[in-house]
């Protein structure tokens, strides 16, 4: 099959977990034979991530507006005009962009089929003006034309489901994990060794800094656990989304500067030692597809809590791989880190639990068919209205 893999940008530090995924798919399906192709911005691009997805063909069209949701690439339409109808399958990742209104007018002018996979974007709650106008606008029209709609876990199933797609429509695969990437782990104490951390405990947040992420109500709690102990810090580890300064406000009226860490974004092998290191993985998002991060501490012998309302406290509470808070209680998630740093026992059965459940069902060579499944699937249900 010829794929095409379609984001906003490529850059780990601005895409995060939907960046990550697009990379080792991509990386997945060249090494099963397939011709794969991103389209993609040059915003905030890393040349070197690039080149080392060898085999995939990678096009970062200028950006002349970078905002957020709104990056202006008028190559692409050339580029669609010339070539989309080269391509079996198109991969849409997120669903509110300029890209994706470009490939669906080429996608219908040449009977191309095209899957969503949204990954949490579609959600209808706080929708900017700038949004609504688009839904308005396009939304519907990418909807009807969609051939199949990916769904991350049963949250992702139900955000579609509102939007009123049918459930046949509808396929839910979770993200796969490269777990080769966690035989070899760095030995323990090298991150606490780079930033100097004397304290026993780390807790830690991995991930973008936005504040859909929840991580002021982490804070807050982290608040709560200090004033009944010394031994422990918080490490931010992740790239600011736009929330930082109002993280550091609320640090500094707390007075807790000298008990939390801000890394930046750590990838590759630095992400790993931080994880080596961490006490406890906290996500306490407002909303979260899946359990992604939780799953790579998990891999890392790190156990997490979540917020439970989430895609990813329905991941782990499947698999008794983590602990659950509500979201906002800032007792229940103090009290929850106080009982895991007492008595870890548990707390490294359920990371253990979650590890096995990841290696055994959600490696890459196990998921990778899955997505094949789908894409074949569209194109054979699409081939009679092709235009070539």
């Amino acid at each position: 099959m010829k794929i095409l893999q379609a984001f906003s940008f490529f850059s780990v530090p601005t895409g995060g977990g939907t960046v990550d995924l697009i990379y080792k798919l991509s990386r997945a399906l060249r090494q099963k034979g397939h011709e794969v192709t991103v389209y993609t911005s040059d915003f905030q691009m890393d040349p070197k991530y690039i080149e080392s997805l060898q085999g995939v063909d990678v096009f970062p069209f200028h950006s002349f507006v970078n905002l957020p949701g709104l990056y202006i690439t008028p190559g692409l339409i050339s580029e669609a005009a010339k070539n989309l109808k080269s391509f079996d399958i198109i991969h849409l990742h997120s669903y509110r962009s300029i890209q994706n209104i470009i490939l669906h007018h080429y996608a219908r002018k040449y009977g191309i089929p095209y899957i969503l996979d949204a990954h949490g974007s579609t959600a209808l709650e706080h929708k900017r003006t700038t949004k609504r106008l688009f839904d308005i606008l396009y939304g519907n029209k990418i909807y009807r034309d969609c051939s199949k709609f990916i769904a991350e876990t049963q949250v992702g199933v139900n955000e579609y489901k509102k939007l009123g797609i049918a459930a046949s429509r509808i396929v839910l695969i979770h993200p796969p994990y490269a777990t080769e990437d966690f035989v070899n782990l760095p030995p323990a104490g090298q991150f606490r060794k780079k930033y100097c951390i004397r304290e026993k405990h780390i807790i830690m947040f991995l991930g973008r800094i936005n504040k859909i992420k929840g991580i002021d109500f982490l804070i807050e709690s982290f608040h709560e656990l200090c004033k009944k102990r010394d031994d422990v810090i918080l490490a931010i580890v992740g790239s600011d989304d736009g929330f930082k300064s109002d993280l550091e406000n609320l640090i500094h009226r707390l007075n807790l500067s000298r008990k939390v860490l801000f890394t930046g974004f750590l990838g590759g092998e630095q992400k790993l030692k931080a994880l080596v290191d961490a006490s406890i993985m906290v996500q306490t998002s407002r909303a979260e597809q899946g359990a992604g991060v939780p799953f790579e501490a998990a891999l890392c012998g790190t156990p997490s809590i979540v917020s439970s309302h989430t895609g990813s406290g329905e991941d782990l509470k499947s698999i008794d791989g983590g602990f659950l808070v509500e979201m906002g209680n800032t007792r229940a998630l103090a009290e929850t880190i106080s009982r895991i740093l007492k008595d870890p026992s548990a707390a490294k059965q359920k990371a253990l639990n979650a590890a096995n459940y990841v290696r055994e069902n959600l490696s890459l060579t196990k998921k990778i068919e899955d997505y094949e499944k789908v894409y074949i699937e569209c194109i054979n249900e699409n081939s009679p209205k092709r235009c070539i």
